[in-house]
């Protein structure tokens, strides 16, 4: 028995779209990460860029469980002394940037390299709900209905 390793050559990359209203940001950044990389695929090959391009829309639209809308925060470091920032989700949600806390949430869930990188490029996040991707005919996936967990109750 030999162990499958695919070549670029087989890679067939699917464009898909994804309605983020009301979906949690942890399920929904999980379950794009796992396609971004290709773990979704059979034939899945750790080395080799063999997930798909997602187009995501309504990203301002996502929800946090609990109290993370005002409780969360997001840290950075500017690199002077004592220049650590903080910024809570709710004010980057009603900011002007609403699609980096689901940008981030990816990015934060799969491994950092070069490979990562490259990846991360194939992921296309929008807040309102125009893309300009239709060229490209993306199939549409609801996420909703994979886990009743997945969009948030009122």
């Amino acid at each position: 028995m030999k162990t499958y390793s695919a070549k670029p050559a087989d890679i067939e990359k699917k464009w898909i779209l994804i309605d983020a209203e009301g979906l949690v940001v942890g399920r929904l950044a999980s379950l794009i990460a796992m396609r971004l990389r290709g773990k979704h695929k059979a034939t899945y090959t750790p080395h080799i860029d063999y997930g798909d391009n997602i187009v995501v829309i309504n990203a301002g639209k996502v929800a946090l469980t609990g109290k993370k809308y005002g409780d969360k925060k997001y840290y950075w470091h500017t690199g002077h002394p004592g220049g650590i920032k903080e910024r809570t989700a709710r004010g980057i949600l009603e900011g002007r940037f609403p699609e980096r806390v689901l940008e981030k949430a990816v990015q934060r869930m799969m491994p950092g390299g070069p490979l990562t990188r490259t990846q991360l490029k194939n992921l296309r996040i929008y807040s309102g709900s125009e893309h300009p991707h239709d060229a490209q005919q993306p199939e549409k996936i609801d996420v909703a209905s994979f886990n009743a967990k997945n969009a948030k109750r009122s």
